[in-house]
């Protein structure tokens, strides 16, 4: 289990040892400083739409590119470039499936049967995937998270996991999605305000859109060396070299009939410090997802078994911070000491 050194935070108390002087006090009121910033809105502006099965929806422009973003789960309902949808995704008034674009917490993936041990105590949290008695996807996965600024290209939201039966532990998020020169990025900010040390993983489930067809014609290029071997349950009982496998995407191909429910590792990164997975899509753009040292798993599902729209619409390379079952296994699972933080960002782009 690894522990996250100081970022550098402020302590402020409560939802402000998460937000920066601009934002709101952590009694909830816009503090002076965010009233006279230029081009902050409130959350009655143009560019954002009220409650919607998806909570509040904020919309972000610059240039030829345009996103959706909505307040449930942090969740990207679109990103469209020269007027092309690059997501597969949902209307902002249906629920949708398949964690489509939400953001995953404090764990993403599965905890095997709900129980884990944390500090020598055992846990047990709400099974939600009862054909395989698993825990998936966290506790956040339906819940608003409130706006703090909106601009024109940007938007920040906060939300707080209080204690709970199965998960005793108190930390404090903060994303914030912007459109700049590297396409749509997003930077989560988690800090522990809790007495104790709190376990978290992360994660974001966003599809990528076929741009014709299905995904067989998508050419990926995903440059792991390292899969997780799972039983038919989807829990890990191994890894295996990637080589000479359907799952070795290291130079690119099509992916063709392969179907994965597949966690990586051991990613190949750029003198930059980021990976990169590259969808070349026939007829659209070419989409990239990049993601920084702090999410060092990918997850890649091939959408096989979706209702509601037609099987392997859209493929999601998920950046992942954690292996699946890490509350178990330690794999990746962070640990926050209290008042301490982490920080990681990943983002989507097209050409």
């Amino acid at each position: 289990m690894s522990e996250v050194q100081g970022q550098g935070f402020s302590r402020r108390g409560a939802l402000g040892t998460m937000l920066a002087a601009g934002a709101v006090t952590a009694l909830g009121a816009a503090s002076p400083a965010a009233a006279a910033e230029p081009g902050v809105s409130d959350v009655d502006s143009p560019g954002m739409r009220g409650q919607t099965a998806s909570g509040r929806v904020y919309e972000l422009r610059r240039g030829n590119a345009r996103a959706v973003i909505a307040g449930v789960a942090a969740t990207v309902l679109s990103y469209q470039v020269d007027g092309e949808e690059l997501l597969l995704t949902h209307a902002a008034d249906d629920v949708g499936e398949g964690y489509q674009g939400k953001t995953i917490l404090p764990w993403c993936n599965r905890i095997d049967h709900g129980k884990y041990t944390f500090e020598g105590k055992e846990y047990a949290v709400p099974i939600n995937e009862p054909d395989r008695d698993t825990a998936l996807h966290g506790l956040l996965s339906f819940t608003e998270w409130q706006p703090v600024r909106h601009t024109r290209d940007s938007v920040v939201l906060e939300v707080q996991q209080h204690p709970h039966y199965g998960y005793p532990f108190h930390v404090a998020f903060r994303m914030e999605f912007s459109l700049g020169r590297r396409g749509l990025s997003s930077t989560l900010t988690a800090r522990n305000i809790g007495s104790g040390p709190a376990p978290f993983g992360t994660a974001n489930h966003t599809y990528v859109k076929a741009a014709s067809g299905t995904i067989d014609s998508i050419e990926l290029e995903l440059g792991a060396s390292t899969y997780y071997v799972v039983n038919d349950r989807l829990i890990p009982t191994g890894t295996a070299p990637v080589a000479g496998t359907p799952y070795d995407f290291r130079t690119a191909k099509k992916i063709g009939a392969t179907k994965m429910d597949t966690a990586f590792k051991d990613v190949r990164r750029g003198a930059d410090g980021l990976a990169t997975v590259t969808f070349r899509r026939p007829g659209g753009h070419t989409v990239r997802l990049w993601m920084d040292s702090s999410y060092g798993y990918l997850q890649c599902y091939t959408d096989d078994g979706p209702a509601g729209h037609p099987p392997r619409s859209g493929l999601t390379v998920e950046p992942v911070s954690c292996a699946p079952n890490c509350f178990n296994t330690g794999d990746g699972l962070v640990v926050l000491p209290p008042g301490r933080g982490w920080r990681g960002t990943w983002g989507l782009s097209a050409s």
